[in-house]
């Protein structure tokens, strides 16, 4: 994240009014905020300025927000709320697969956007200060630098992590070869802060998994049937 304060959050949005108006809202309540008409100024915006947080609308001209979201979340940074009229739980479901934070239907209430945006913010604030006692992990090959948020595999390829993937992955790391519930996920890897949802627990566990996956171990991730998921590998801090 930035170190810039207050923080800056990046409106992207095709309609003038809307990201205008979440603009001035955001301003209103104390932080930097930027606009963007689309993707290609969202990310001419992000190398010219950077951004603690991006406000994405799900439908646009061009590059749509569900790919440009899967960029964001591709590179590990900034973590995204994403914006869209089509509110219900699939297309919530979606949205979190391809890696946002968080999800708000359209119309939403300005006073909730700005409450998901400090939610997400400062889960993305202690998954960068709130690390277990080292901070290089390894397991089962793998190499896991917190203070970095760099996860590199057994060929030392690095694998981005999008932050709830990462918060998610740190969870498992501080309670290995142990079953949690969705329910715990939740309370350690999402602090409950924000609209998630068992469902979206399932998503981000499949999208971590399929990270770790490799031919030639067992699933680190494992489904307890009925119960949770277990970890399956065991951390040595260096």
């Amino acid at each position: 994240m930035a170190d810039a304060s207050p923080p800056h959050v990046l409106i992207v949005d095709d309609d003038e009014a809307i990201r205008t108006g979440i603009a001035e809202v955001f301003t209103r309540q104390g932080f930097r905020a930027s606009a963007a008409a689309d993707a290609a100024a969202m990310d001419a915006a992000l190398d010219a300025h950077g951004a603690d947080l991006v406000i994405l609308d799900l439908m646009m001209p061009g590059e749509d927000g569900l790919s440009a979201a899967r960029r964001l979340a591709a590179r590990g940074w900034p973590p995204v709320i994403m914006l869209s009229a089509l509110g219900d739980d699939a297309d919530r479901i979606v949205g979190l697969e391809v890696g946002a934070d968080d999800y708000l239907a359209k119309p939403c209430n300005p006073r909730e956007l700005v409450a998901r945006a400090r939610a997400v913010l400062r889960r993305a604030r202690d998954a960068e200060t709130r690390q277990p006692g080292n901070d290089v992990v390894k397991f089962s090959g793998f190499r896991l630098d917190f203070a970095r948020r760099e996860l590199l595999d057994p060929d030392g390829v690095l694998i981005a992590l999008s932050t709830g993937e990462f918060r998610l992955l740190r969870a498992f790391i501080e309670r290995p070869q142990r079953v949690l519930s969705r329910e715990q996920l939740l309370d350690y890897a999402f602090s409950n802060e924000s609209d998630v949802f068992d469902r979206a627990v399932d998503v981000q566990v499949s999208r971590l998994r399929k990270k770790l996956e490799r031919a030639d171990q067992a699933d680190l991730i494992r489904t307890v049937r009925g119960e949770g998921y277990l970890f399956s590998a065991k951390p040595q801090r260096t």
